[in-house]
């Protein structure tokens, strides 16, 4: 889906939502969109920042209403939505209990603050604001954080502060599996030329992180809204889109900001394409989503397997950019 000026111009699919039983894919199927919730919560994030309700810099002692880890206590917002406070991804997770809770994905957690117990007993893998690692249980606690700052459960202020005024009205937390009669993509195993369907896992416990589900045309819409002046401001945006430098002052490897990574591209015959972007990859399916500011364009894609290279399923942006760049210059 390509959306330009605020609204979807285009969607498109291509293939099955479910082989089996020979369901084609449409505009309206629902997938998982792994790390791409990252975006989501960024810009959750973002709003409460904008808003006063949050400072990046402070602790997050001050708005967690109960720090479950005493090493947790001086970690800042900023630390946790640029992968820079220490905190493990899932298999450094060095709390054993919720190690194989992750890995066996079947319990449930209604409330983001419930999730905190799946690695609230591990060890930070560095002091905060050192080092840079990549960590989807950052964003977990970060999601309780935002809620608690918020003075509501981080699902309600997502459907307050972003889902509502986006209009994202098919995402939703990723069910288990494909319920009959709904547009849930089947999510399938793609290995030696043979496809096998996924299990039923529940991604409860990394909603914040990894846990949602949608289509292109609402991660199109999302794209829309954060680059909406009265939905956010210049100022905050350029805040969340400037990649975060580590102790030593370089930044970091990822070139990662606040629930974004930040990147610039070269298209041959358009030129260059500057980009907030966040990619997902989830058990049987792969999501790619990249805001260009200066094309008021945004563009994402969704798949119900995994390729053995992420660039291999997210090449097809640059087809996609260039066929409506030069709508975007001109903001048709």
């Amino acid at each position: 889906a390509v959306a330009i000026g605020g609204d979807v111009v285009w969607a498109g699919a291509a293939g099955w939502a479910d082989p089996a039983s020979e369901t084609p894919v449409t505009p309206q199927t629902v997938f998982r969109i792994g790390s791409t919730s990252k975006a989501l919560t960024g810009t959750a994030l973002a709003r409460l920042v904008d808003r006063g309700l949050i400072d990046l810099d402070r602790p997050i002692s001050e708005y967690l209403q109960k720090v479950p880890n005493a090493a947790w206590s001086n970690i800042t917002a900023r630390q946790l939505a640029s992968h820079m406070a220490g905190l493990p991804h899932y298999g450094d997770n060095s709390d054993l209990p919720g190690l194989y809770r992750t890995i066996a994905l079947q319990s449930h957690y209604a409330r983001v603050s419930d999730a905190l117990t799946v690695f609230d007993g591990s060890k930070l893998l560095y002091e905060p604001g050192t080092d840079f690692e990549y960590s989807s249980l950052g964003t977990v606690l970060l999601g309780a954080v935002i809620g608690d700052a918020a003075g509501m459960t981080y699902r309600e202020l997502m459907q307050q502060e972003v889902l509502e005024p986006a209009g994202m009205s098919a995402t939703i937390v990723a069910p288990k599996r494909a319920v009959p009669n709904t547009p849930f993509a089947t999510f399938y195993l793609r290995r030696d030329g043979a496809f096998r369907e996924w299990r039923p896992v529940d991604l409860s416990h990394r909603l914040p992180g990894g846990g949602y589900a949608s289509t292109p045309s609402d991660l199109a819409r999302l794209g829309a809204l954060v680059l909406d002046d009265d939905y956010l401001s210049s100022r905050t945006r350029a805040v969340f889109w400037q990649p975060q430098k580590t102790a030593d002052g370089t930044v970091n490897e990822q070139d990662y900001a606040l629930g974004w990574r930040w990147r610039e591209y070269e298209i041959a015959g358009v030129g260059l394409a500057r980009n907030a972007n966040h990619g997902g990859v989830s058990r049987g399916s792969q999501c790619w989503l990249q805001v260009f500011p200066e094309y008021d364009m945004t563009v994402a894609i969704t798949t119900n397997t995994n390729t053995e290279e992420f660039a291999e399923f997210g090449a097809i942006w640059r087809d996609i950019f260039a066929a409506f760049a030069s709508a975007g210059a001109q903001g048709q």
